[in-house]
């Protein structure tokens, strides 16, 4: 056996509002294995410890005295809790490799790509630096980034959020490790990258043996990858077993309702208002130059990232953007908030964003806020839950008394599907889904007229993203809010979109009503992507 993890006990120590220690117990007596040359599967909603699973057998979570943990962890006939920390040094990232759920914060932002990459292939293969950019380029290439060369010298924030994951994952890959720790490796990437990234663990897993436990919510990852499956609940195993098994005929009422969870919401009838947003020949270049060629005043090497766009938003509806990872669909939503520069025109209820200063746009970002791709990256590491959502309320609504702050706080993060009680804890302590409700909860408390949604429930599991559309759907028609809705989930943009706009190398290449787009595309990028993202859904069973 790879890896055997046997009664895994972790509590975690936090403080309630009077300052008290209060022990938290996260994992229940976890007991798991993985075998070489194989793929295990841990599934279970956001919170449910899959993530802190992972970081216990790395030993990411070094007892202290607010961790404790008892149980064993055996790789490869050792038990890990037994190595010194040099010699975990050599295991991490060479024997056993994790693909990371946050590649934003996952990247060091001082470095570029390419000086990450080759590290651990100096380090743990002995490589020398010109054999390490070699490979580096060409794992790159192999994990479908576009001129990998240049990507190579890029840094982490020139990036999109699916081109930083594709350089973790080749990162992880690099040193062709015994046991790769997949934690929601896909979760960023659009459907094609999908299948060629799962094309390539598999290609490497069978070149070497390399065993694959896959932390995932996607159940259709899990059914086309994964030979046996363990169910998570609230931190303990609730069933396991072979894939075909647990999906033909699962035991537990959890397992049933995880594998019955459907992303399909009857949509409602909507008071489609006038113009609130209008983009007209919207552009944004960025000069991917390095600093010796702007100090050498060399010809720019730009990228357009936005190039030419117009598109067009009512109020009381959502206009879905869609398109493969580096289309320029974050960009676009950063330059319609200005916060990027862009050229061409932005109109947000008949005002020239363009023309506007500073401190005229502050009063309207109230009604313009936006839930960020990433929520590791996003939410501040120093404040607690109940700070970073009074934030927005004490800028724009600095007239309420505490106690009606705190109540508005409260009633915010229950309809996103968290507690009151959560409020005092920090971002770390909280699994990337529920990171993500945290953001999003940020975003809906000041009930803007205009959300940008950046990928806002791509770390959500499915009994989550359908509750996370159903919130959306209702906050809009009881609020009138207009969404722009960015990601690469097609099923979550068919159950929410009124208007689709396809963008590929920065340009739309198709837009129109949403039924239009879904169910006749014209452009053939338009129908390779609808049809590989939605041809493998219809055999979950519902």
């Amino acid at each position: 056996m790879l890896l055997t993890i046997d009664h895994l006990n972790l509590s975690f120590q936090s403080y309630d509002e009077n300052s008290k220690p209060v022990q938290t117990q996260v994992l229940h007596n976890v007991s798991l294995e993985v075998r070489a040359g194989e793929t295990t599967a841990l599934v279970g909603e956001s919170g449910s410890g899959k993530s802190v699973t992972a970081f216990s057998i790395l030993r990411l979570l070094e007892e202290s005295s607010s961790i404790t943990s008892t149980g064993s962890i055996f790789f490869d006939d050792k038990n890990l809790s037994d190595l010194t920390l040099d010699e975990m040094r050599l295991i991490r990232g060479n024997k056993i490799a994790m693909i990371f759920q946050e590649p934003m914060t996952s990247l060091n932002p001082v470095y570029s790509v390419g000086s990450q990459m080759v590290e651990p292939l100096i380090l743990h293969q002995k490589m020398n630096k010109k054999e390490a950019e070699k490979e580096a380029i060409r794992l790159l290439y192999r994990t479908g980034i576009d001129n990998p060369e240049n990507r190579f010298r890029a840094f982490p924030h020139q990036l999109s959020g699916g081109q930083r994951q594709r350089i973790i994952i080749a990162m992880a890959l690099a040193c062709k490790p015994s046991l790769l720790i997949a934690d929601e490796p896909t979760t960023s990437l659009d459907v094609t990258i999908q299948a060629q990234i799962l094309e390539l663990i598999k290609d490497i897993q069978a070149e070497y043996k390399m065993g694959v436990l896959l932390i995932t919510h996607d159940l259709v990852l899990v059914k086309n990858s994964a030979q046996h499956i363990y169910i998570m609940e609230k931190g303990h195993i609730i069933e396991h077993g072979t894939t075909d098994k647990l999906f033909s005929a699962p035991s537990s009422e959890y397992t049933k309702r995880l594998l019955s969870a459907t992303w399909q919401q009857p949509k409602l009838e909507k008071n489609i208002g006038p113009t609130l947003l209008t983009t007209e020949d919207l552009c944004c270049y960025f000069d991917m130059g390095s600093s010796w060629d702007r100090l050498l005043k060399r010809k720019k090497k730009l990228i357009k990232a936005v190039d030419m766009v117009t598109l067009k938003l009512f109020q009381g509806t959502t206009c879905g953007v869609v398109g493969e990872s580096g289309s320029g669909k974050t960009t676009l939503a950063m330059a319609i908030l200005k916060l990027v520069n862009s050229h061409g025109k932005i109109i947000f209820d008949g005002q020239n964003l363009e023309t506007m200063s500073v401190r005229r746009m502050r009063p309207l970002r109230r009604d313009m806020q936006v839930v960020f791709q990433d929520p590791f990256s996003s939410l501040s590491p120093r404040l607690t839950v109940e700070e970073i959502i009074s934030e927005g309320i004490r800028v724009h609504m600095a007239d309420l008394t505490e106690e009606q702050r705190r109540v508005l706080i409260a009633t915010t993060l229950k309809e996103v599907g968290l507690t009151e009680d959560m409020t005092m804890r920090y971002p770390h302590e909280f699994s990337g889904g529920q990171r993500q409700r945290i953001a999003i909860a940020r975003a809906l408390v000041l009930k803007p007229r205009f959300l940008i949604l950046d990928e806002p429930t791509s770390a959500l599991d499915v009994t989550i993203q359908a509750q996370i559309i159903e919130l959306l759907l209702s906050l809009q028609k009881k609020y009138n809010m207009s969404y722009l809705f960015i990601s690469h989930d097609l099923r979550v943009v068919q159950a929410l979109a009124d208007y689709v706009v396809v963008m590929q190398h920065g340009q739309v290449v198709e837009s129109g009503p949403a039924e239009e787009i879904f169910n006749s595309p014209e452009q053939e990028y338009t129908q390779t992507l609808f049809r590989a993202a939605l041809q493998d859904y219809s055999t979950i069973p519902h």
